[in-house]
């Protein structure tokens, strides 16, 4: 883990930010207290969620019915 000051880190953004982006974590330091921790954010995992639609979509009571337009194709 790297660490600096605040001075260093606003002299020296891109490469800690380069540095981060290849898995490095950055503290950054204010009067010797760590404040900030930069890291790599991982991107997020978008899994479907089961019901996630519920009463959102609605079958009509004559879904199973012959179409008008196919009426006479049936016969």
């Amino acid at each position: 883990m790297m660490q600096g000051n605040l001075t260093e880190a606003s002299q020296d953004l891109v490469q800690l930010v380069e540095a981060a982006l290849h898995g490095e974590e950055i503290l950054i330091l204010k009067e010797g207290k760590p404040v900030v921790k930069l890291t790599l954010v991982e991107p997020a995992q978008h899994r479907p969620q089961f019901g996630s639609a519920k009463g959102l979509i609605t079958i009509s009571d004559d879904f199973d019915e012959p179409l008008e337009e196919m009426r006479e194709y049936m016969e």
